[in-house]
């Protein structure tokens, strides 16, 4: 059975109300650094794996790619994007990203944002993307760091007035299941060391690309008082890797 929190009631609207839901990808702290590292768009076929709102399929056509496909395993953010979407270019598929099945050499590009660490075998995930993409093709995603994925917890250590002391890393070296928290809400994710991701993607047959571990924008930094707690340690993992 594949997690699906977000079309619990509770979950989708809380979801609904963070900032990249709201303002899309520029609430993404991240965002800055992810659309530096993707490739050349225009005329591309691209697929999205955990599309949610649809925020990267709308932005790939905005940049002219040839057509999105968009999967996502929650049908309530896909009721949502496709209310989103204006655009017959981009259509939209209700299904886990684990039991994709695209043709071979299908895509230019295949893009991922936030969604790998709920997904149990990067591994063969990694198999099924090269697959589909076409040689040349680019494979673009970001992932929680393994450093914020490490422990079950994933918060702060907080001295007795509530102010912050430190991140905590341990059990890194472990890879496997951690329940978690999101949201106010349980949930399973999936941690997984830097060199697992790069080597996973190595062994597929990728070449990589490039790596980042993103801090936020300086727009960010001075609009959002508690983002410069971000430059305290890594939130996210960003790869991009060729075929």
């Amino acid at each position: 059975m594949r997690q699906n929190k977000y079309d619990d009631v509770n979950f989708f609207s809380t979801y609904g109300k963070m900032l990249r839901s709201v303002k899309g990808l520029e609430g993404a702290g991240e965002w800055h650094i992810f659309k530096e590292m993707l490739p050349e768009l225009q005329n591309k076929t691209v697929l999205d794996l955990g599309c949610g709102f649809g925020w990267h399929c709308r932005y790939a056509r905005e940049q002219q790619a040839s057509s999105v496909i968009g999967v996502d395993i929650s049908a309530k953010m896909l009721q949502k994007a496709r209310e989103m979407t204006d655009d017959s270019a981009i259509s939209y598929m209700n299904m886990p990203i684990e039991d994709i099945n695209f043709s071979a050499s299908q895509f230019d590009v295949v893009i991922s944002s936030l969604a790998f660490h709920y997904i149990q075998s990067f591994e063969a995930l990694c198999s099924k993307v090269y697959a589909c993409l076409k040689p040349g093709g680019s494979f673009v995603f970001s992932v929680e760091h393994p450093i914020f994925t490490s422990q079950d917890e994933q918060d702060w250590y907080y001295d007795d007035q509530g102010n912050l002391l430190h991140w905590p890393v341990d059990r890194y070296q472990f890879e496997g299941q951690r329940n978690t928290t999101f949201l106010n809400e349980n949930v399973i994710k999936y941690h997984r060391t830097i060199s697992t991701y790069m080597n996973d993607l190595i062994h597929a047959g990728f070449t990589l690309r490039e790596v980042q571990e993103p801090v936020p924008s300086e727009e960010m930094l001075r609009s959002i008082p508690d983002m410069k707690d971000e430059l305290r340690r890594p939130m996210f993992l960003i790869i991009s890797a060729d075929k």
